[in-house]
């Protein structure tokens, strides 16, 4: 996308989305490792919703549906916002399309323990996934590279953003004309 289709990213919507963004990793810092509460409960409605919808199309890949699921919405918005030229609410769904990693990888590193609360109390995902691919002796190792791609996807719309308003100091601003 041509970069000045971009919205103007002022030194007050950074300052905002810095505010947004400490919430977040605050929410990150005092929430159960690898959930973070609000976020990852609409996580899990999209996870839950996935299965179903997945499964009207094959019921071997249904299992799944659950990541596939909780992955498609934040690339949804990413895509409409990218469309609309919206640089921050595209950062915004990036770093939540991102932040899915770090439950994901708490769903996979439980892969063998078999200890979360599964909705319903049916099958874990990712015990079927990783027993099917026959890597589940590598549940952990697996889920710490979720967790660190998770992590830098995380970080790099950041510094995109701040790279945006370093080129947009000096644009004129679309509202004043």
């Amino acid at each position: 996308m041509d970069e000045c289709r971009w919205g103007k990213i002022t030194s007050w919507k950074l300052a905002g989305f810095g505010f947004g963004l400490g919430a977040f990793f605050g929410l990150l810092l005092v929430c159960e490792r690898g959930f973070v509460f609000g976020l990852d409960h609409a996580n899990l409605l999209f996870h839950e919703a996935g299965h179903p919808i997945i499964g009207l199309f094959s019921s071997r890949l249904e299992t799944y549906g659950g990541t596939i699921g909780q992955l498609a919405f934040p690339v949804l918005l990413a895509v409409s916002f990218w469309r609309k030229g919206q640089a921050l609410s595209f950062a915004a769904s990036i770093i939540w399309f991102f932040e899915n990693g770090l439950n994901i990888a708490r769903y996979m590193a439980d892969a063998r323990a078999l200890e979360l609360p599964l909705v319903g109390g049916g099958d874990h995902d990712w015990n079927t996934i990783f027993t099917r691919w026959n890597v589940l002796q590598y549940d952990l190792n697996i889920a710490g590279t979720v967790k660190c791609i998770g992590w830098i996807g995380m970080t790099l719309p950041i510094l995109w953003v701040v790279w945006r308003w370093w080129c947009d100091r000096k644009r004129p601003d679309e509202s004043a004309e």
